[in-house]
């Protein structure tokens, strides 16, 4: 490349090393030269002017921080010299930025399964999900032994979704639990559900059953194991019913517009925000001028960027449950003693980010730049098409898995750190950086680097929409579907009996 270095607005007074440079450098960038005094590692910053102690470090356009020592040009600036600016919660103005996303007639489709209620999936999987974790085991059983049993080609798959709770919770905990275990129950990736419960857990089969209203008899089973002589049996048989059932189905042509899309990252580095999270806000605007739906989440790592959410909701009962979202996920810090901007974590450290200022502004950036029409509490489900703000945590497989259980068909998850980690839903890893995208090729299914090395966001991003679609249809499957990364996680936040 011609300039290792990347000012990424004109207003900022650091820029971001693409590649190892190495101490003594001369570089010229934006009308300056400066001369790096030390390393500056891939993805990590460094100063272009003088900047003073207390002086805000401008990145993205908008402060990341203060100095806490003083920085000349050329200097690496990095957590021994820069400090977050971020406290406890804020009181903010709602300040309507006129924005829009002009929709636009596709001819693009998926091929997906039509279910009976209307709604579309993208897998035609058999799922089984426990009341209580006691049974977990019995779920894990049940799903080996029957997919052993499945006719090629029926089925995309039998899996059993685990966790540890569905008993000894207590108020909001139990019933967050619940409400989440009922949405994944209705995704229409699932052909066939089992729900499996043990008898004696305080989610009851009867009252997790009042979550499901008119549940599709040809869609659901329900097994109480206690009340069986032999569970495994039982839930074998069921699960024959339900493939019955499902097996039936096949893929037919629907409009792109019927797709959800959740927006996640992990592991990030320095790179995300300039390649692998703006290519994915490029992909949300695509989807939603095509009438598609995409989800964001990670509510603390909206921390510092949250005003540039607040001010695209569509109308103010909208900015308003954001406020809530973000000033209660604060609390929620607070209430258990524990500062705000912990974050971001050792990994994200090494791979060049240094405040949670700076991470936010590079995560949101996964919204693209459409209006937000609805914010969601955690466990909801979609009601709106457009951009929704998800409440929810950072954490990887967490935060996933209340994206599933809103409705996102799939997700796109990036990072310049790489990871393993797959969800109940199609999960399509994305990296920042080309080096990952090569050392991690049974991880990574898309590499954003090529924004580095030539190609424009706007062609990357038609790419990345015709690969979603391609694994849309099935005819392509996630890296973490191929390694059988499968799994679900609960938020918790309470009393455990």
């Amino acid at each position: 490349m011609e300039n290792p270095l990347l000012r990424i607005h004109p207003s900022d007074n650091v820029a971001v090393a693409l590649e190892d440079v190495e101490a003594g450098r001369q570089i010229a960038i934006g009308g300056l030269s400066i001369t790096l005094s030390s390393p500056i590692p891939r993805g990590h910053k460094v100063a272009l002017t003088k900047l003073s102690v207390g002086e805000n470090v401008v990145k993205y356009g908008a402060p990341i921080g203060h100095a806490t020592a003083p920085i000349l040009a050329g200097d690496w600036v990095h957590t021994q010299n820069l400090k977050t600016n971020l406290g406890g919660t804020l009181e903010y103005v709602y300040k309507p930025k006129a924005n829009s996303i002009a929709p636009h007639g596709t001819e693009l489709s998926f091929e997906g399964f039509l279910r009976p209620n209307g709604s579309v999936g993208i897998r035609n999987e058999l799922w089984i999900i426990p009341t209580v974790g006691c049974v977990n085991h019995i779920a894990e059983s049940l799903a080996r032994r029957f997919s052993q049993r499945l006719p090629q080609g029926s089925i995309d798959g039998v899996y059993a979704f685990t966790h540890p709770y569905g008993c000894s919770q207590l108020g909001e905990d139990h019933a967050s639990t619940q409400k989440l275990l009922a949405s994944l129950a209705q995704h229409p990736n699932a052909g066939g559900v089992l729900i499996l419960g043990l008898g004696c857990e305080n989610n009851t089969m009867a009252s997790f059953r009042k979550l499901l209203g008119d549940a599709d008899p040809c869609r659901f089973r329900f097994l109480i194991s206690q009340q069986v002589e032999d569970e495994v049996e039982a839930g074998l048989q069921m699960l024959e019913e339900l493939a019955h059932s499902a097996g039936a189905m096949r893929r037919q042509p629907v409009p792109v517009s019927a797709l959800r899309v959740g927006l996640k990252c992990g592991g990030s580095d320095g790179l995300s925000g300039i390649t692998a999270n703006p290519l994915v806000g490029a992909f949300s605007d695509l989807l939603i001028a095509s009438g598609g739906t995409t989800i964001l989440t990670e509510v603390p790592e909206m921390f510092g960027a949250e005003t540039l959410l607040m001010n695209r909701c569509v109308s103010r009962e909208v900015y308003e449950k954001c406020v809530t979202m973000v000033n209660g996920f604060k609390e929620y810090f607070l209430r258990h003693n524990q500062v705000v901007y912990e974050n971001p974590s050792p990994g994200n450290k090494e791979g060049g980010i240094s405040t949670l200022e700076e991470k936010s502004l590079g995560c949101t950036q996964k919204g693209g730049c459409g209006p937000v029409v609805d914010v969601l509490d955690y466990a909801s489900r979609l009601q709106h098409p457009g951009l929704n703000l998800l409440n929810g945590p950072g954490n990887d497989i967490v935060a996933a898995t209340a994206l599933a259980a809103a409705g996102a068909h799939l997700i796109l998850f990036t990072t310049g750190r790489g990871t393993p980690l797959g969800c109940c839903v199609p999960t399509i890893k994305i990296s920042s950086n080309s080096a990952l995208a090569q050392h991690k090729k049974n991880w990574i299914d898309f590499d954003a680097g090529a924004m580095l090395h030539g190609m424009t966001q706007k062609e990357l991003a038609a790419r990345l929409m015709l690969e979603v679609v391609e694994f849309a249809s099935g005819r392509k499957q996630t890296k973490s579907e191929i390694n059988g990364f499968r799994e679900i996680a609960i938020f918790k936040d309470g009393v455990t009996l």
